[in-house]
């Protein structure tokens, strides 16, 4: 394969990520690939002390805007240092969260609106996916499923602002029909696994 492909992951949390990740990671290298498993906000090493200090609870001083600039400085260095070179190697690279992350989170969440596109459009150069699996999960389950676990700074906030980052999401599947794939997070692991395969075959 001379093409490298670029897939992330999006929704909200608990919404079943990490674990459809892990599972696509193993399909693909069964089959062959070589595939880069990477995350955001993070990835590099630059990028996972920027991650530090956005989702650290205690910086509840922090502006949205300062937000939404720390997101797109992780995702700028994330792009120039792992996600460029490894799509030119001709590698697969699955990532946990990407830009769709920064539009729903700060441009919906927060009601930066159209300043988060333009201030990543800078992050993420030429580098956008090829296909994102956006699971579908209302906010209301998803915080049922992260019960009991120590929430971050952005887990933390009140349930009105996670619904208007689903709400996001969803403008955001119904703008770029072509790439983002929404799928019925609520569904059982198989059932999920089952649909993103079927998609990734017809990519490949």
């Amino acid at each position: 394969m001379n093409q490298g492909y670029f897939i992330t992951f999006e929704g909200g949390d608990g919404s079943g990520k990490s674990t459809q990740i892990g599972r696509l990671k193993s399909y693909l290298e069964n089959k062959g690939y070589d595939v880069i498993l990477t995350r955001e906000p993070g990835g590099t090493d630059i990028g996972e002390k920027i991650r530090e200090i956005i989702l650290d609870p205690n910086n509840k001083e922090m502006s949205d805007v300062t937000e939404a600039m720390l997101y797109a400085a992780s995702r700028a260095q994330h792009v120039a240092e792992v996600i460029k070179p490894a799509i030119e190697a001709g590698k697969i690279v699955i990532c946990d969260r990407f830009v769709d992350s920064s539009i729903a989170y700060q441009g919906y969440g927060r009601g930066l609106g159209d300043s988060v596109s333009i201030i990543n459009s800078y992050a993420v150069d030429k580098y956008m996916p090829h296909k994102t699996f956006l699971l579908k999960l209302k906010p209301q389950a998803g915080s049922r499923r992260i019960e009991g676990r120590e929430k971050d700074r952005i887990e933390l906030e009140a349930q009105t602002f996670h619904q208007t980052v689903f709400e996001g999401y969803e403008a955001l599947e119904k703008e770029f029909p072509e790439r983002i794939v929404g799928i019925d997070a609520s569904r059982t692991i198989e059932e999920i696994e089952a649909e993103i395969r079927k998609h990734i075959d017809e990519l490949l």
